[in-house]
């Protein structure tokens, strides 16, 4: 009997994978990559950070953790995988078993016999439909070709204005790397706000720290027309009549799935636009799996189909197609709860589970949330600011996710908080999580925990918290509740709102309550600079008999607004 021949669609993060695991399951099965494009086991995260200098050898983008370049001869040599790359499969024959195949450089064509077939064909960019867009000068980075254009301007210091279309992961990422080339960068997003993944209140906090980096931010407007002169762009015009000169302008407003192949061979194609597979990979035909950007797959919150476009996914679902694909469906990919996490500059911004936008879009009605502000560790090591976001159901208690931005250790809280979103656990159960402490990595009470803190006082009624967002609603409005900041004499001088707050330190304020409103249902509202003394003193003016205290969650730390200073 012949050995069984596992074929793979797709050489970028899952096909690769899938290939691996396939061999290391099955030393006798012939195991072959297909891939288009020159390169293989591209790192195409890693893209934005050699466009932006952080390393100048390109084949790092292709290499393994030791260093050895992941080329046809290291998959023959060290997988026993044979790799054809500058290969298009341009038809699948799923009644013959078999591909069509064409060489993309000398133009010949053949076929390839196929027992099981994996498809990672991964995604493509999306391009706005708009006047201009085959303009020199505009791109897409999606690719090395992508990458090698843009580190070439880099390099060449050729280009002085750009603008980067869409503000999310790609976008923001993009806009650090040519920033970094010295360009005066544009980022214009058509939604109300940047990393769409996050709440407005936390992303606001994102696009002021951006907006310090001297790279400008214009947020509700899109791009309406590439402007250019002899076949090149000089300029965008946007939906509202500006227009922004520039010489380069790069698209990141998403990708979709790269489903034509299989749509041609009739396999079955989600509600989302991805291909549909079942928890094993498997798509509508048993002899093939699909794994990557090209697929859907199960938020593991909503049960829901979505498109999950991320590096680390694409390389664990390689891992069950391939194994699946050699011992039939013994494994499976359970879905997403699409963790992410970018580096903006001097921040990180992440987030995983649910929002609390879109918490509420999918009808999650009873919920809570909370914002808490502190540092990643003591003062004393350099702690760094975290400014976090919980959403949990108020029922429950489960945590639904949790968001998390600033220059502190950004990473561990997310990875945390996943980890607590998968595993369906409670605010009750993270207020007492064990969780490694020592003064280099962490508060004594870390502030994930602290955060969980926060939402179990509130789910208590202990903490009656505000956002900064709806403070400054209520002012925008023509309230006018008591603010009160509890901060020190000097702090105030240093950095205050000028929201018309009056500063009465926590220290001194049970003796000086005469000078608060004498009307106990008067609303107040108390804050410090992360709102750990601002809670204090709301519970002090509590037993003091006001019945209408609130604290504004995160302090001024988590402000997004303009202040006086």
């Amino acid at each position: 009997m012949a050995n069984k021949r596992i074929v793979v669609i797709g050489g970028s993060a899952a096909g690769p994978k899938a290939a691996a695991k396939a061999r290391r399951i099955d030393e006798n099965a012939e195991v072959i990559i297909i891939q288009k494009d020159p390169d293989l086991s591209m790192a195409s995260c890693g893209y934005p950070y050699y466009v932006g200098g952080y390393f100048d050898d390109r084949n790092q983008l292709l290499c393994t953790p030791t260093g050895i370049v992941r080329d046809p001869k290291f998959y023959l040599n060290a997988k026993a995988i044979e790799a054809r790359t500058n290969t298009e499969v341009l038809a699948i024959d799923r009644e013959a078993h078999t591909l069509s195949l064409s060489d993309t450089l000398t133009g010949e064509t053949g076929s390839l016999r196929y027992d099981k077939l994996i498809i990672a064909t991964g995604a493509t960019p999306k391009m706005p439909p708009v006047p201009g867009a085959d303009l020199k000068g505009i791109t897409t980075l999606q690719s090395m070709q992508d990458a090698d254009f843009l580190r070439k301007i880099r390099d060449d210091h050729s280009i002085t204005k750009a603008v980067i279309i869409g503000g999310g992961l790609i976008g923001i990422e993009t806009c650090e790397a040519l920033q970094l080339a010295g360009m005066e960068i544009t980022v214009i997003e058509l939604l109300p706000q940047l990393l769409t993944f996050l709440d407005w209140d936390l992303a606001k906090l994102v696009e002021n720290h951006v907006r310090e980096k001297n790279a400008n931010v214009i947020t509700g407007n899109g791009i309406a027309a590439f402007l250019g002169e002899s076949g090149t762009l000089t300029g965008v015009k946007l939906a509202n009549g500006t227009e922004l000169p520039c010489e380069l302008a790069v698209v990141a407003i998403g990708v979709t799935p790269n489903v034509k192949l299989a749509r041609a061979s009739g396999l079955s194609i989600g509600v989302t636009g991805g291909i549909a597979v079942n928890e094993y990979l498997q798509t509508s035909d048993a002899d093939i799996y699909a794994c990557g950007d090209c697929i859907e797959v199960t938020h593991r919150l909503t049960g829901r189909k979505v498109l999950a476009p991320y590096g680390d996914l694409a390389n664990l679902e390689g891992r069950v197609a391939g194994e699946n694909a050699v011992l039939g469906n013994t494994v499976t990919f359970p879905g997403t709860i699409q963790t992410g996490i970018c580096k903006v500059f001097d921040y990180a911004a992440g987030s995983t589970g649910l929002s609390e936008t879109a918490a509420r879009q999918l009808g999650y009605e009873d919920i809570v949330t909370v914002i808490n502000a502190s540092p990643d560790k003591p003062g004393f090591m350099q702690g760094a600011l975290l400014v976090t976001k919980l959403v949990a159901d108020r029922k429950s208690g489960k945590i639904l996710g949790a968001q998390c931005i600033g220059p502190g250790n950004v990473n561990r809280q997310i990875a945390q908080w996943a980890m607590a979103v998968m595993g369906g656990l409670t605010v009750d159960d993270m207020v007492n999580a064990d969780l490694p402490y020592a003064p280099p990595f962490s508060l004594a009470i870390d502030h994930g925990i602290a955060a969980a803190h926060l939402l179990q006082n509130k789910l208590k009624h202990r903490l009656k918290g505000l956002t900064p967002r709806e403070v400054k609603n209520k002012l925008d409005a023509g309230q006018t509740p008591f603010i009160l900041d509890v901060r020190g004499p000097d702090e105030f001088e240093q950095m205050r709102l000028g929201i018309g707050e009056t500063l009465i330190p926590l220290g001194a304020l049970r003796r000086r309550l005469s000078e608060l409103p004498q009307d106990k249902e008067r609303e107040i509202i108390c804050y410090c600079k992360i709102s750990l003394r601002g809670y204090e003193a709301a519970l002090v003016l509590e037993a003091n008999g006001w019945k209408n205290v609130r604290v504004m969650e995160g302090g001024i730390m988590a402000w997004p607004y303009a202040r006086e200073k």
